[in-house]
């Protein structure tokens, strides 16, 4: 299950209990806009997570579920999701050097090829720095 698993969970209950989006936002002051991105699963349009789960307890309260539950369901997703997103943070941030390498050995070869050229005298630098 995922977030837009989750949004149409929550919109499949207020339908079943016949109230609509524009009911929800009025008695609960929440945006139409932000609503429909919790409905819809799209977790990057809405705020911080303390509102969000503020934001499902008092949607659920409006439309007759039971707020407990609904908050519970969208910790155990969030959770499993951010733990996916760690793993995967962690298994870039192990290729992260491997990257580097090859970066740090160019750098260390320019710097060789100009500190050889600036003693031979090739390269004409201003001797008052």
């Amino acid at each position: 299950m995922d977030y837009a698993d989750f949004g149409r969970y929550l919109a499949q209950q207020r339908e079943l209990r016949g109230v609509s989006r524009a009911d929800v936002a009025t008695a609960t002051k929440i945006p139409v806009n932000l609503l429909a991105a919790l409905e819809s699963g799209e977790v990057e349009r809405l705020p911080e997570r303390i509102f969000v789960v503020n934001y499902i307890r008092a949607y659920a309260q409006v439309i007759g579920m039971e707020s407990q539950e609904a908050v519970l369901r969208f910790e155990e997703i969030d959770k499993s999701l951010q733990g996916k997103r760690q793993s995967e943070t962690t298994e870039a941030s192990r290729d992260a050097p491997r990257l580097a390498w090859p970066l740090i050995v160019i750098a260390l070869l320019l710097l060789a090829v100009f500190t050889t050229l600036a003693l031979k005298g090739v390269l004409h630098l201003p001797r008052h720095l």
